[in-house]
C-alpha cells in the first residue's frame, strides 16, 4: 500500500519533498530569519545571566538564538568548527585562550559575523567587543581590599585562568591597586611571586588558577588555609571563586575572620555581603553582554555598522555592590533571570 502510494508521486517531486524535510528537521517546521550564537569560556551562573539577556534580545528582535556553553578550549574551538558548518548568520564569543584562537577565530570571522563579548581577542578579526575594562574592574577590586584592611595584611588571590585576556587584565589590576602602585596596564606580574608594597603593609601571597573546575578551586582555597592560618584576606577573581571560598572558611571555622572580597554576582557572593562574611564585590553586567551582542549582530546582519565605534570597543562598564546597595542590585537580577522586565 505504501509502495502503491509512493508511485503516485513523479519521482522530482518526491525528491523535492525530501530535501525539503532534511532542510527543515523531522518536525517539518522551517527555521525562518537569521541565526545566531552566544558562546560562553564555560558554564557558570554568570552565563546564565549573561545568557537569559541574549535570549531576551533574540525574543525582542525576532531570531533565533543558540547559547553554547563549552568546557574548556578544545570544546570551544571544536563548537565553533560546528557553528560554522551549521552555517549561522552571527556569533558572540568570549575566547578562552585569545592569543592560541587567533587562527579560529579568524576562520570564523571569513564564515560569518564576529563579536567578542566579556573576554576580547583583539589581534583577531573580530568586528567589536562588547565588555567592560577588566584592568579598571581589577583596580576596583584593589580598593575594597584596601578598605577591607586599612592596617594592611597577606591577601591571596583566585581565579579560574589568567590566560583568558579578562583574567590576565582583572588580575593585574587587583594587584596594583593592593600594592599602591600608580596603575600600568602592561605590568605583568608572576603568579607564583610574593608581591609588597613599598610600605611594607601589604603583601599578595600570589595567585591560584583553578581553570573552572569548583573542585579545584574550593582546594585550593582550603590549602591557602592551612598553609597561611593568618592570612587577612581571600579574593576571588571570577563568580566561581568567592563561593568556594566561603565554603573553605566555613569549614574552618573562620567565616568572618578572614575578609572576603569578590567578583560577579553569585547568589553565594550576595547573600555573604547581606550577612556580612563577604566585603563587597566587583560586578559586571552579564545581562547586557548578552543582550547587546545579539542586537550588535542583528544589526550587522542588516548591513547597519553604525553602532561599531572606531575603538572597536563598547564599554558596559562595572559597578561595586556593597551592603549599602546589595538588595536593590539582586532584586533587578532576579528580575532578570525571570525575564520579568
Amino acid at each position: 500500500m505504501i509502495l502503491n502510494s509512493v508511485d503516485k508521486f513523479s519521482r522530482p517531486a518526491l525528491v523535492a519533498c525530501l530535501l525539503a524535510l532534511v532542510a527543515t528537521g523531522c518536525n517539518g517546521n522551517s527555521s525562518e530569519g537569521p541565526r545566531f550564537a552566544f558562546v560562553t569560556n564555560g558554564v557558570a551562573s554568570f552565563w546564565t545571566v549573561a545568557a537569559a539577556g541574549a535570549k531576551q534580545a533574540g525574543k525582542d528582535k525576532g531570531v533565533e538564538v543558540t547559547v553554547v556553553m563549552p568546557n574548556g578550549l578544545t570544546d570551544q574551538t571544536r563548537k565553533l568548527e560546528d557553528l560554522i558548518s551549521r552555517g549561522v548568520d552571527g556569533i558572540a564569543i568570549s575566547p578562552i585562550n585569545p592569543e592560541h584562537q587567533t587562527d579560529i577565530l579568524n576562520k570564523v570571522a571569513k564564515e560569518t559575523l564576529l563579536i567578542t563579548q566579556d573576554s576580547d581577542a583583539p589581534d583577531s578579526d573580530r568586528l567589536v567587543y562588547i565588555g567592560m575594562d577588566n584592568y579598571q574592574a581589577g583596580l576596583m577590586v584593589g580598593e575594597l581590599v584596601r578598605d577591607a584592611l586599612p592596617d594592611g595584611g597577606s591577601v591571596m588571590l583566585f581565579i579560574g585562568r589568567i590566560d583568558q585576556d579578562n583574567g590576565r587584565y582583572r588580575r593585574q589590576g587587583t594587584i596594583d591597586a593592593i600594592l599602591g602602585r600608580e596603575p600600568d596596564r602592561t605590568r605583568r606580574d608572576p603568579p607564583g611571586e610574593v608581591l609588597r608594597s613599598d610600605d611594607g603593609k601589604y603583601q599578595v601571597l600570589g595567585t591560584l588558577t583553578d581553570d573552572l573546575d569548583m573542585a579545584k578551586a574550593k582546594a585550593n582555597a582550603e590549602d591557602t588555609l592551612t598553609r597561611h592560618p593568618d592570612i587577612a584576606a581571600m579574593v576571588g577573581l571570577f563568580v566561581g571563586n568567592p563561593p568556594t571560598i566561603l565554603e573553605a572558611l566555613d569549614r574552618a571555622g573562620k567565616l568572618g575572620e578572614v575578609k572576603v572580597i569578590g567578583f560577579d554576582e553569585d547568589d553565594a557572593t550576595l547573600a555573604g555581603i547581606r550577612d556580612g562574611t563577604v566585603v563587597g564585590t566587583v560586578v559586571q553586567d552579564p545581562f547586557q553582554y548578552g543582550y547587546q551582542s545579539i542586537e550588535m549582530l542583528v544589526n550587522l546582519h542588516k548591513g547597519d555598522r553604525s553602532g561599531i565605534p572606531e575603538s572597536k570597543y563598547i564599554e558596559v562598564p562595572p559597578r561595586m555592590i556593597d551592603k549599602e546597595n546589595v538588595d536593590e542590585f539582586w532584586t533587578t537580577l532576579k528580575k532578570q533571570l525571570a525575564g520579568d522586565l
